[in-house]
């Protein structure tokens, strides 16, 4: 069952040596993801799931010690999603790369982990499908939740400015700050894909996972720097 999950935005300036000269700007988001990581600890879990988007269609999962790096940003840094070296594991997505840094970064020692990459474009109930069966496989399971909210936050933001981006982000954070299910598992697919939020699939992912556990829920950071939707939250 699931005992924990940590809820963390994956953008690459997360890491100092990507983000260079404006690392300080956010410098609050990493505490909070601190924060939220250092919850799962706590909870004691048997094992550790981390989960983020994967593009269109998805990938994993991905074995404790995979691979992952942020050359293609002009650094040399490069991670692995806890201690290990598995043979001829697959490189990570993006977003588990992120989380990985994130691990290495709190020394993560707590459980064994794996990885899921989850499409962008799944469907809200296969993404609650997939999260019940995480949750169903045994033991004291906590999760490591990456991704972001709308990408059309601001004229500058990625995806330009959409006036409906601010209320989807501010649902989607209530209910993240709740440890709102039934919220999370009903936002809009098809207008998460049209303000880019690629955060929407894992999210609902967690709440299959989250269904029957009764957790509580803290919102530990909600901002958009640079035009995109962060989200830091603790399910305990």
């Amino acid at each position: 069952m699931l005992v924990a999950a940590a809820v963390c935005p994956c953008p690459p300036l997360l890491v100092p040596e990507v983000a260079a000269g404006a690392a300080a700007e956010l410098d609050a988001l990493r505490a909070a993801c601190k924060d939220a990581v250092g919850v799962l600890a706590a909870s004691r879990p048997d094992r550790l799931v981390v989960i983020g988007p994967a593009g269109e269609s998805g990938r994993g999962p991905y074995p404790q010690g995979a691979p992952g790096s942020f050359h293609g940003y002009g650094v040399e840094t490069t991670v692995r999603l806890g201690a290990g070296e598995p043979a001829a594991a697959p490189e990570l997505p993006l977003s588990l790369t992120v989380a990985a840094w994130l691990l290495e970064r709190t020394e993560w020692a707590a459980a064994p982990l794996e990885g899921l990459g989850v499409a962008e474009s799944l469907d809200p109930e296969a993404c609650a499908r997939t999260g019940r069966e995480l949750a169903a496989a045994g033991g004291r399971l906590a999760m490591l939740v990456m991704g972001d909210g709308s990408a059309c936050r601001t004229l500058k933001a990625p995806g330009y400015l959409d006036e409906r981006a601010a209320g989807f982000d501010a649902e989607a954070a209530r209910a993240l700050g709740a440890a709102d299910t039934a919220a999370l598992a009903a936002l809009d697919s098809a207008l998460a894909a049209e303000l880019r939020a690629a955060g929407r699939a894992p999210w609902q992912v967690l709440a299959g996972a989250a269904e029957d556990a009764g957790l509580d829920g803290r919102l530990l950071y909600d901002d958009a720097p640079y035009g995109v939707g962060y989200f830091v939250a603790a399910w305990s």
